[in-house]
C-alpha cells in the first residue's frame, strides 16, 4: 500500500557556469534532458525535470544558467532566468567545485542568498578530482561563509551521493500533492530538446574554434504518416562569416560530423530513423538582439 502522504516541491540549481548542473541533474532523474559540455555557460534556459517517487512524493528540478558577468544581452538574460528562479521555490542547490577559494561569482551568489528565506543545501561537486582533505577544507571554508541548511559532497558524472542527497530533499520538502503525472520528466518540448540536441554536438565538435555565439533554430521536425522516421530540418545560427566557414568545415566534412553525433542521439531519442537535414546561416550580434534572442528559444515568459 503506497503512502497517502507525499512531499512534494520545487528545487533549483544554481553555480557558476561549468560547475555540472545539468550532468547532476541529468544524474538524479536517470534521463538526459540537459545538454552537457565542457564549455561555460551552456546551459541558457532554465531546464525543468521531474523526479517522482510513488512512495514519497515528486521533485521539480530547475536546472539554471550559470551566474556570471553577463558580457551580452543573452548573457544579462540567462543570469536574469538563474536568479529569479532562486525565489520561488521550496529549495536551493548551490553547485561549486571543490575548491577553497571563494572567488567573485561566489561572493554574487552569497549576495543573492542573503535575501532569501529557503533552505540553501550546498553541493560540492566533482569530489572524484580530489582528495578527502581537500573536500574537508572546502567544507570548512563555506560554513564560515553561509548558514547552509546541508552541506553535501557528490561526483554527478559517477552518481556518487545522489542518492543521499535526494534523501536529504525529501526530509526539506513539504506535505504536497504530486504537480505532474508519475510519467512526466520534463516540461521541454520536444522541439527544444532536438535542438539543443544539436547545439551540443556542434559545441563538441567545434570544440575552441568557434566560441558561445551559436544557436539552432529547428525550421522542420514531424513525422512520416505511416513510418517510423523523423523529418528534421534546423540551421545553426553564427555570429560571423569565418565562423560559418569552420562549421561548414572543407568539403562539408565539419558539419556532416556534427549531424552525424546529432542524428545518432535523436534517434535513441524518439525510437525512431531520423533524416536530419543542417545548414548554417550568419545573424551578426545575435546575442546583442532582443527579437533574435526570443526567436531562438530564448522564452520572454522565463524573463517573468
Amino acid at each position: 500500500m503506497k503512502n497517502p502522504v507525499t512531499k512534494s516541491g520545487f528545487v533549483a540549481m544554481i553555480g557558476r557556469p561549468n560547475v555540472g548542473k545539468s550532468t547532476l541533474m541529468n544524474q538524479l532523474i536517470g534521463q538526459k534532458i540537459a545538454i552537457t559540455s565542457n564549455k561555460p555557460q551552456t546551459t541558457r534556459n532554465r531546464i525543468q525535470t521531474v523526479y517522482t517517487d510513488p512512495d514519497r512524493g515528486q521533485i521539480v528540478f530547475l536546472d539554471t544558467p550559470g551566474i556570471h558577468q553577463a558580457k551580452n544581452k543573452l548573457g544579462q538574460y540567462m543570469v536574469g532566468v538563474a536568479e529569479r528562479s532562486m525565489k520561488d521555490v521550496d529549495l536551493i542547490l548551490w553547485l561549486i567545485e571543490p575548491d577553497t577559494k571563494v572567488g567573485g561569482g561566489d561572493r554574487h551568489i552569497l549576495k543573492e542568498l542573503e535575501q532569501i528565506q529557503i533552505p540553501v543545501f550546498l553541493v560540492i561537486n566533482k569530489i572524484d578530482m580530489v582528495k578527502k582533505e581537500k573536500i574537508l577544507a572546502v567544507i570548512d571554508t563555506y560554513r564560515g561563509e553561509y548558514d547552509f541548511d546541508e552541506i553535501l559532497p557528490v561526483c554527478a558524472r559517477s552518481g556518487d551521493g545522489c542518492k543521499d542527497l535526494i534523501e536529504s530533499i525529501f526530509s526539506r520538502l513539504p506535505q504536497g500533492p504530486m504537480f505532474y503525472d508519475e510519467d512526466t520528466v520534463t516540461d521541454q518540448p520536444m522541439r527544444q530538446i532536438a535542438a539543443e540536441i544539436i547545439r551540443e554536438k556542434a559545441l563538441y565538435a567545434l570544440d575552441k574554434e568557434v566560441p558561445h555565439g551559436i544557436a539552432v533554430a529547428m525550421d522542420v521536425m514531424k513525422r512520416r504518416p505511416g513510418r517510423k522516421l523523423w523529418d528534421i530540418e534546423a540551421t545553426i545560427i553564427c555570429e560571423r562569416e569565418s565562423h560559418k566557414g569552420i562549421i561548414i568545415g572543407k568539403r562539408g566534412a565539419m558539419l556532416k560530423r556534427i549531424g552525424s553525433d546529432a542524428r545518432y542521439e535523436l534517434e535513441r531519442m524518439l525510437s525512431s530513423k531520423v533524416n536530419l537535414r543542417l545548414f548554417v546561416k550568419v545573424k551578426e550580434n545575435w546575442r546583442d538582439s532582443d527579437f533574435l534572442i526570443r526567436n531562438f528559444g530564448y522564452r520572454r515568459e522565463d524573463e517573468q
